[in-house]
């Protein structure tokens, strides 16, 4: 199943170190139609664009404050220091318009994509204004950034969030999936886009755990079309999510974990209805009796 898994700088495009799903990019995958995301790490000073095109876009600062040009007018995204650092200030630019992104100290941003027709206006959504869920309890516990959820971002077809994930826990759990347009269920594609650290406290470790922090994500066949992904991912790596049941994304005892989850399909609702797996659905009638992990949530 490597079409669906690809390790950091498997899926490289010039300055872009991911770039997958954009329908004019070298590293389109076949069958992808929905969604799309690209990441750089940009040098102080340093510049990455965008030309116009049909796709709606949400620009998300990863580590670094980041300067964004869209239609002649330029939004100033303070940025954080790491992903684990709590919301950052996004901007979603509308369809059809060119963006320059620019940054003074350097940092990496990611530009989370989704071909669309309806046009929205450009919005810049601060930290402050993100809302944010604490989802789950006990070793189920994960922080939710909602940002371009639909309840949080008028757009045509892209929703995006945030999941951090301390370490030990699992999220995207219990198993569901969105791959049916049907009562109580919205198709959608989605994309995972990893990154992961050593956790805060942990004790004197060898240099390989401080560099190798790793986590897992699983997707499997919810009907007759075959999927199967059990995949070591790391900072910079991607899981496709093109149907079937997905979950656990589990942050292995000693790391943090965090993605950045890209979702959009062509159905009449612009909406994430979900069904769970009805083998493990069960799971959340036990999060009532349980506390929320409470080194949640991860701010700055």
């Amino acid at each position: 199943m490597a079409k669906w898994v690809y390790p950091l700088g498997s899926a490289r495009d010039g300055d872009w170190q991911v770039s997958l799903g954009a329908h004019d990019s070298s590293t389109a995958v076949d069958g992808w139609q929905h969604t799309g995301v690209k990441v750089t790490h940009l040098a102080p000073g340093a510049a990455a664009s965008l030309e116009a095109a049909g796709e709606e876009r949400i620009v998300i600062p990863l580590s670094g404050a980041f300067e964004v040009t869209v239609d002649g007018a330029t939004y100033h995204l303070r940025g954080r220091a790491s992903v684990f650092a709590g919301p950052t200030d996004v901007l979603y630019t509308g369809t059809r318009k060119a963006v320059e992104i620019r940054t003074h100290d350097g940092g990496r941003v990611a530009v989370a994509l989704a071909p669309a027709k309806a046009s929205y206006p450009t919005r810049l959504i601060r930290a402050e204004e993100t809302p944010v869920e604490l989802r789950g309890a006990g070793n189920c516990s994960r922080q939710v950034h909602n940002f371009g959820t639909p309840a949080a971002l008028e757009a045509d077809r892209l929703i995006v969030c945030e999941v951090i994930t301390p370490a030990g826990n699992w999220s995207s759990y219990p198993p569901h999936k969105h791959d049916q347009e049907k009562d109580g269920e919205t198709f959608l594609e989605e994309i995972y886009y990893f990154e992961t650290r050593l956790a805060p406290g942990s004790p004197a470790v060898s240099e390989r755990a401080v560099q190798d922090p790793v986590g897992y994500a699983r997707v499997y066949a919810s009907d007759e079309r075959p999927i199967d992904v059990a995949a070591e991912v790391r900072t910079g790596d991607v899981v496709l999510v093109p149907y079937g049941w997905h979950g656990p994304a589990m942050a292995a005892p000693g790391y943090d974990l965090y993605y950045l989850n890209v979702m959009a399909g062509p159905g009449r609702v612009r909406e994430w209805l979900i069904s769970d797996d009805p083998h493990h659905g069960w799971i959340r009638t036990t999060w009532d009796a349980q506390q929320v992990d409470p080194r949640l949530p991860f701010t700055a």
